[in-house]
């Protein structure tokens, strides 16, 4: 079963420091703010509560309950977010330096054909002017 199906038929909510969100909410969190309420403090809150719920006997072999299970889960739901919007943000980056470098040269472009033009001799300007003029 996918992991987001998982979440969704275990109706997982995710500890914040603004009380549980849902997957959902997960998407609409930046990956690190100045108040805590971001995606990077909520995988450290589920990455501390895997840690504490460690070896608890060296007798039982059964390490992975089901609550420590359900851990490991959202954790890789949030890690999978993350993820996500780190590879957003580093396309939304790489796009906006095409834009530049297009806009870039656009602009050498168009001092490149004005610098032609004022290289004409005034006998090929009325030539190019006339043919503008020329209807046909």
């Amino acid at each position: 079963m996918e992991m987001f199906e998982k979440a969704a038929r275990l109706k997982l909510r995710f500890n914040t420091v603004r009380g549980l969100v849902s997957v959902e909410a997960l998407y609409d969190m930046p990956l690190t703010s100045r108040n805590g309420f971001d995606l990077d403090s909520v995988a450290r809150i589920i990455n501390s509560n895997i840690k504490g719920m460690g070896e608890e006997s060296f007798v039982s072999t059964t390490a992975n309950t089901p609550a420590k299970i359900e851990e490991e889960l959202k954790l890789e739901i949030v890690k999978h977010i993350i993820a996500v919007d780190l590879k957003a943000a580093e396309d939304a980056k790489a796009r906006k330096t095409r834009v530049e470098k297009r806009q870039k040269l656009m602009e050498l472009l168009a001092k490149k054909q004005d610098a032609a033009l004022e290289g004409l001799s005034a006998d090929e300007i009325m030539t190019e002017l006339n043919a503008l003029d020329d209807p046909a």
